[in-house]
């Protein structure tokens, strides 16, 4: 089968959830599939980067999205448009014949489309069958980033969660096939057909997420892409609400904060006993000498690919009530659930205090991840779903 995909960014390196996942679906896809690429860019990719994905796909197209395109695109979106401005951003349309053009000159069987943000580019095509996945509910990210917001960013944060709601309707009959991460992301979809949306999972790669001994250097890590708006959230309610309860109990307990582009406030974070890192070589060296993962998400949707990082490490790990929607692993037997600064601090304590129960949750945290978070069975679930078009 030939399979097109289309993407809103080049998938590697995999600092972000939805490159991580489009990696790996295009790496399991091509064992038995000729895949073309097509990539939407806001910066140059770099050669190595093009050398990664090169084994796993027959050609790659590269549309470069230039600053002044994008600027010229928020405006024409803020002011002209109805678009939200995630898919205005993504959106160049001399671009949209080029793009259709690659596909058809390669005669692909089946069009995939990560996100609503590139569903513009081919909402159109008929001769061709379209999956979209939505991946996340965007509007409800959106939405619950709200009250968190500045006071002068509340109305135009408020205006792009509302056309993103409408636009995920909008675009929902224009693809046989729909795609998501969650149960709960698919429930949140305005849709009255919401229901025939397929829940396809992410999964973790085993072979290199494995469990490794090394000296335990931090009490507690965190990690992900720390310019993101919920990496953000979750980390600062942590450091700033959540340690200062802990260190009246356990002064010297220590947290990592490792990850990608942390911006200004993350950065500030950093004191004696928390260790801002930036971006890291691998980051399984952080999970592997910490003691503790803690993902204290307050906001956004979708699978925390993070959880099932550390999980597959066999590091045991505390999430929300938010994250573990998606995830549904047991409270306390998988992993332990809290939602408020009491609960954080009471799970971490015992979590480092009491060995025997840490190790029982890393253990069956991992085993939890083996028999449910797989991407071949995962993408062997999306294969058969593009062949039923």
């Amino acid at each position: 089968m030939k399979i097109g995909i289309l993407l809103s960014r080049f998938p590697f390196p995999l600092e972000k959830g939805d490159k991580l996942r489009a990696y790996h679906q295009i790496k399991e896809l091509s064992k038995s599939n000729e895949i073309y690429l097509c990539c939407l860019s806001d910066k140059d990719v770099r050669p190595s980067h093009f050398d990664e994905l090169k084994p796993y796909c027959k050609e790659i197209m590269v549309v470069q999205l230039s600053r002044l395109t994008i600027i010229k695109n928020l405006i024409k979106g803020l002011l002209f448009s109805k678009l939200p401005l995630q898919v205005a951003y993504f959106f160049k349309k001399s671009a949209k014949k080029p793009i259709v053009n690659f596909f058809r000159s390669n005669k692909v069987d089946h069009i995939y489309c990560q996100l609503i943000r590139v569903s513009e580019y081919v909402k159109e095509v008929k001769d061709i069958p379209k999956t979209l996945d939505y991946m996340d509910v965007l509007s409800k990210g959106m939405e619950r980033r709200i009250e968190k917001s500045k006071a002068y960013l509340k109305p135009f944060v408020r205006i792009e969660a509302s056309r993103l709601k409408k636009y995920e309707h909008f675009i929902f009959n224009a693809f046989e096939n729909k795609t998501i991460i969650s149960e709960q992301d698919r429930d949140l979809i305005i849709h009255a057909q919401n229901s025939s949306i397929e829940i396809v999972r992410n999964g973790v790669d085993l072979a290199y997420f494995s469990p490794r001994r090394k000296e335990k250097s931090f009490d507690l890590v965190f990690t992900g892409n720390m310019s993101y708006a919920p990496n953000v959230d979750g980390v600062t309610f942590l450091v700033e609400e959540v340690l200062p309860e802990l260190w009246k109990k356990s002064p010297s307990a220590t947290l990592a904060i490792a990850g990608a582009s942390p911006n200004a406030k993350v950065q500030r974070l950093a004191q004696k006993n928390v260790t801002v890192t930036g971006w890291v070589d691998d980051i399984r060296d952080y999970y592997a000498c910490s003691k503790v993962f803690i993902a204290p998400m307050q906001i956004g949707t979708g699978l925390q690919n993070k959880l099932l990082e550390a999980m597959a490490m066999q590091i045991p790990c505390i999430t929300s009530t938010l994250a573990n929607n998606a995830l549904k692993a047991k409270d306390r037997e998988n992993i332990i659930i809290a939602n408020c600064v009491d609960d954080y601090v009471t799970a971490i304590t015992e979590l480092l205090e009491n060995n025997q129960l840490a190790s029982r949750i890393a253990l069956n945290g991992h085993d939890f991840v083996r028999q449910n978070y797989d991407w071949k069975s995962t993408t062997n679930q999306l294969e058969k779903l593009f062949l039923s078009t």
